[in-house]
């Protein structure tokens, strides 16, 4: 197979090793990825330990994260402020036919349930971002698995980016490397994931915090029909980490309807009563509603005990007798900061203090992180704000962004499931739906039934969270109202 592109240059071996040695499937994807994206080196990412340390190294050289030292490999990244959420308006499905993907308004209404882009509008959307985008870059072809990967209920991708920090953040949230290439090259399917902070070098503009976007091109596209993602703009959280919304919740959506699954933005815990029965449970919050939370509790009830399976999103599948069994795709917790302490988490904060990388948190002149809902520093610490400026107890704004995130092992928690890497998953005998509601409702509510439970669950509905886009107005401001977490559990009778 030939090389791609003639400016390969430094990354040209690997390039060709690739062609050689991966399956055509992945070669094809990437080298079509090549061709669009024009990129000066290709880097086909192996997960080791080593080479961790290298991508940590060479973005903390750019200025993109910084080391804390307080703490055992952990860092800090400081964001574009445009640049600090999912961006949910410019989030879009495409397909041959609206029907096939929302529900279709009265006119001049618009659906709530996500936004849909045609095949035509798309393709020109596409030709306006793509071509040249990574010009004077690194590739980075990162195959991974969400789920573990000798387990059945997993899925693979293998996503291409110019972006370093997700890297880094691909090689904690899911299970990356060269263990997931050599099951590709065994025939396994993939997703296609693409994905580009949209500034090419030389830059035209200087950046925000080193922070490299490109906020009004942000474009985050799929397309299930080809099982194919494609970001642009952003290199933040769920925009650029492609395994997370964009493949465990909506391609893989649409994969589970295809094969009779079912993908949710659902916690998994077990929960184990004083007499050693133990019972699994998934929950469905919307994002900084208690999710992780609830995941880690420490119960004030003597005797019982609860273990953490994950903190955001199931799959679920019914095995061969009947049973409701779920996994977490995902191999790592991407938890809002603010609001975790040792008080509200202690498990959490535990699992945080080594390998994390943290963003857009406040930082402290020791060599630590802050952010609202911890005890205040120590005498004689100062604290600096996500944006770079010092701060103190009284100053307009957070010193951390609402929506600010660690990004963690998630076997490092102290409480993790001994099951939770189980290949056949976890059984299934309660769902949760809960959100953030002020009035109106009651606290905790049970259903009748399994289908009662589905209809109150597809009823409810959450105030807005801190997890919402960059609009030029201060996206915690919603916040300050009081708010409460409310609650339905659906039992199986």
């Amino acid at each position: 197979m030939p090389v791609s592109h003639s400016s390969l240059n430094n990354g040209e071996h690997e390039w060709l090793s690739l062609c050689f040695l991966t399956p055509a499937p992945v070669a094809d994807f990437v080298r079509g990825a090549v061709d669009e994206c024009k990129p000066a080196n290709v880097h086909v990412v192996t997960g080791t330990a080593g080479e961790s340390a290298h991508i940590l190294a060479g973005l903390e050289k750019e200025g993109m994260v910084k080391r804390l030292p307080k703490y055992e490999n952990c860092w800090l990244a400081r964001t574009d402020p445009k640049d600090v959420a999912r961006v949910e308006s410019k989030t879009v499905i495409v397909t041959k036919n609206q029907r096939d993907t929302i529900p279709i308004p009265a006119g001049g209404v618009k659906s709530q349930l996500g936004s849909w882009m045609s095949e035509d509008d798309f393709q020109k959307a596409r030709q306006d971002r793509f071509p040249g985008c990574m010009a004077g870059r690194t590739m980075y072809v990162i195959p991974f698995s969400m789920g573990p990967v000798g387990s059945p209920l997993s899925k693979f991708g293998v996503q291409v980016t110019d972006s370093p920090y997700v890297v880094a953040s691909m090689g904690i949230m899911t299970r990356m490397g060269t263990p997931v290439m050599d099951k590709l090259a065994q025939g396994a399917e993939f997703v296609r994931c693409q994905h580009s902070v949209g500034r090419p070098l030389p830059l035209k503009a200087p950046l925000i915090n080193s922070w490299p976007c490109n906020p009004e091109k942000v474009l985050i596209s799929h397309l299930p029909d080809t099982r194919q993602i494609l970001s642009f703009g952003s290199g933040y959280g769920g925009n650029s980490l492609l395994g997370k919304k964009c493949f465990a919740l909506r391609i893989a959506s649409r994969i589970a309807k295809d094969e009779g699954w079912l993908a949710e933005h659902m916690l998994i815990l077990g929960i184990t009563n004083p007499q050693g029965v133990k019972r699994y449970v998934a929950a469905a919050f919307p994002s900084a509603c208690g999710k992780t939370n609830l995941a880690m509790m420490k119960p004030a009830l003597p005797g019982w005990t609860v273990e953490c399976v994950g903190d955001d999103i199931s799959w679920m599948k019914f095995d061969s007798q009947g049973k409701l069994r779920a996994i977490n795709p995902e191999n790592g917790f991407f938890g809002v900061a603010p609001g975790t302490s040792a008080k509200t988490n202690p498990h959490a904060m535990a699992t945080i203090a080594k390998n994390t990388v943290f963003t857009n948190v406040g930082e402290t002149s020791d060599g630590g992180v802050w952010w609202e809902g911890l005890d205040p520093p120590a005498a004689g610490v100062a604290l600096t704000d996500w944006h770079g400026k010092a701060w103190k107890a009284g100053d307009p704004g957070p010193c951390a962004h609402p929506n600010s995130r660690f990004c963690t092992p998630a076997a490092q928690c102290p409480i993790i499931d001994p099951q939770w890497e189980s290949d056949e998953g976890v059984p299934i005998d309660a769902i949760i739906f809960g959100g953030r509601r002020p009035e109106g409702v009651p606290l905790v509510y049970e259903s009748f039934n399994w289908r009662h439970g589905v209809f109150v669950g597809a009823a409810m509905r959450s105030e807005s969270t801190a997890a919402a886009e960059y609009k030029g107005t201060l996206p915690y401001e919603p916040l300050q109202r009081a708010g409460r977490t409310y609650l339905e559990v659906s039992t199986c009778c």
